[in-house]
């Protein structure tokens, strides 16, 4: 039974056992201790000063003696002064020790037997000779100090000698007592320590065998699964809790087996999967060479033939335009817009595979000096159309300033291109900082969008509306797109907006602005983050003063609409452009 208790019990038990024996000895010891102190108190307070008192008594019955004898003698009554003394001095001593011998019988015995030999010898010889002296003279007192009065007294002195005999034995006595109490109070303490010395062997003993040498073989065991075998099943000896410890190590050595059994499987798969993936990357570089050649062609081979069907056809519309009849001059007009429009096509999709392909680094770039590119850029489309370009500050981040420059002039040149009749294109682009991305808007007054074809305008190709209506290729906004996603960011429609379109990209803040920002005063905080909400304020207002908006806007862009030309601010023609 004992072989199936947890270690728990076992050192609960041993330290039982050894607390109730040390509890036992130390009662032992303490009873010993205090006999001790009670014999010690005896030696010290009772038969030292019983000794001490023996004497003084027998110092007194001398006195007595010596005072008769020399009355007898001179018959001088201040001879009788030291008598007088020493009979008080005997009644007190005679006082005290009795006040001590309630544990000492045998010397009380010895002390009566001294108190009834002195009154003896007072009655029969100290009494007889004052009286004799004093009534008839130093010869009668002296006839009376005989030899059988000093055989008396010497009796007496005998009765006191016999009773400091037994004080001094009784002292002997007592100082065995104190030394046997004293060697056994040693032998107590020697005992509990040869118990606590006895009882630490047995429990280092017991927890090598019951528990290191357990753990020591559950870690060489351990070691050999950790080192590759994990088929070796996990035993362990010992209490109960290292038991159930070996099979719960054994239990997860199982389950790692598992799961690496299933890993390796996993493996094989992946390794499959990624010599399939290579295959699939070499096939895609091969693509890729083939749509690089397919460009290339494009942009030389496919464009000369176009280039010469547009030249032709603009010769022919000026030199036999009215000579023809009416249907040739239309069907002249038909094969130039073809061709003009093939040739905007072929760029804008070269254009758009060319994003992210051919990469000249980021790097970092000013928006403020981006918008004056996009200004001088679209500034015969803006005189054309009487439009106001307007920007707040923009910010400094991390890009390719061309595509960066492009993006814009797309995003400016749509909501230039989608105005409402009579009314002049306003178009301001804005930024601010929310979690940590700048969100920049393009907010115009235009035509507006329906929410349902908020995700479609984004859409290579995606028109919602006739190309007589608003001319374009519906690559512009694709274009836009794949831009600000190569960047990092987004790119939606904020379709709640009162009056035109607001569309809205993000774009990652640089480190550095970013821990500035976190360094600034929070007081300040909100009035940055305030500065857009104003903006869009005087947006709104400016777009509650024009009429309402129109059907949506198209998914393409004009490049027909920008042109080359200076970022600088003031007035040009019909055209404003302003630096908020």
């Amino acid at each position: 039974m004992v072989g199936g208790w947890n270690l728990r019990r076992r050192v609960m038990t041993m330290l039982v056992v050894v607390g109730l024996l040390l509890i036992g000895l130390a009662g032992a010891e303490a009873a010993v201790a205090a006999r001790n102190r009670t014999q010690i108190d005896a030696i010290l307070n009772k038969t030292a000063p019983l000794r001490v008192q023996s004497q003084e008594l027998l110092n007194a019955l001398l006195d007595q003696e010596t005072a008769v004898r020399g009355y007898a003698v001179s018959g001088d009554p201040a001879d009788l002064g030291p008598y007088q003394v020493g009979l008080d001095q005997e009644r007190d001593t005679i006082a005290s020790m009795q006040m001590l011998l309630h544990d000492y019988p045998q010397i009380g015995q010895e002390l009566r037997i001294v108190e009834e030999r002195t009154e003896q010898w007072r009655r029969s010889v100290a009494e007889p000779v004052i009286t004799a002296t004093k009534e008839r003279g130093t010869r009668a007192g002296q006839e009376l100090v005989t030899d059988g009065a000093r055989q008396q007294f010497d009796e007496l002195r005998a009765a006191v000698g016999d009773l400091q005999e037994e004080i001094l034995s009784a002292r002997e006595q007592s100082a065995g007592d104190v030394r046997r109490s004293s060697n056994l109070l040693v032998v107590l303490l020697i005992v509990a320590a040869l118990v606590v010395v006895v009882a630490g062997s047995a429990l280092l003993l017991s927890l090598d065998r019951m528990v290191i040498r357990p753990l020591i073989g559950l870690a060489a065991q351990v070691r050999e699964v950790a080192d590759g075998d994990y088929q070796h099943r996990i035993a362990t000896t010992g209490p109960p809790e290292f038991v159930r410890l070996g099979e719960d190590v054994d239990a997860m050595r199982q389950k790692i087996a598992a799961d690496l059994a299933e890993v390796r499987e996993a493996r094989e798969r992946i390794e499959w999967v990624n010599t399939q993936l290579q295959k699939q990357a070499e096939e895609l570089t091969r693509s890729n060479r083939d749509l690089e050649q397919f460009a290339y062609v494009a942009s030389h081979d496919l464009q000369e033939p176009l280039r010469k069907v547009a030249s032709f056809c603009q010769l022919l519309q000026r030199r036999y335009s009215g000579q023809l009849d009416e249907r040739a001059d239309q069907y002249i007009a038909f094969a130039v817009d073809g061709a003009q429009r093939m040739q905007r096509l072929i760029n804008d999709l070269l254009a758009f595979s060319r994003i992210g392909r051919l990469t000249t680094g980021f790097v970092d770039v000013d928006l403020n000096k981006v918008m004056g590119d996009v200004a001088g850029q679209t500034e015969a489309a803006r005189q054309y159309a009487d439009a106001e370009l307007t920007w707040t500050e923009m910010p400094v981040i991390r890009g390719e300033e061309p595509l960066l420059t492009n993006l814009l002039a797309n995003l400016v040149s749509n909501s230039i291109k989608f105005r409402r009749p009579d009314v002049p294109p306003k178009v301001h682009i804005s930024s601010r900082l929310v979690d940590g991305e700048w969100e920049i808007t393009c907010q115009d007054n235009g035509i507006g969008i329906e929410p349902e074809f908020a995700d479609k305008i984004f859409v290579i190709f995606q028109r919602l509306h006739s190309k007589d209506a608003y001319p374009g290729t519906g690559i512009g906004l694709a274009i836009v797109k794949k831009i600000v996603e190569y960047h990092g960011g987004r790119v939606w429609v904020d379709t709640d907006v009162p009056e035109g379109t607001a569309i809205r990209f993000t774009l990652p803040v640089r480190p550095e602005d970013l821990e500035a920002t976190v360094a600034a005063d929070p007081a300040e905080q909100p009035e940055q983050s305030d500065q857009p909400e104003s903006i869009a304020t005087d947006e709104t207002k400016a777009a509650d003063e024009s009429p309402d908006a129109l059907p949506e806007q198209s998914a393409g862009s004009d490049r027909k609409d920008g042109a080359d030309g200076s970022p600088e601010g003031g007035r040009t023609g019909d055209m404003r452009e302003t630096v908020g």
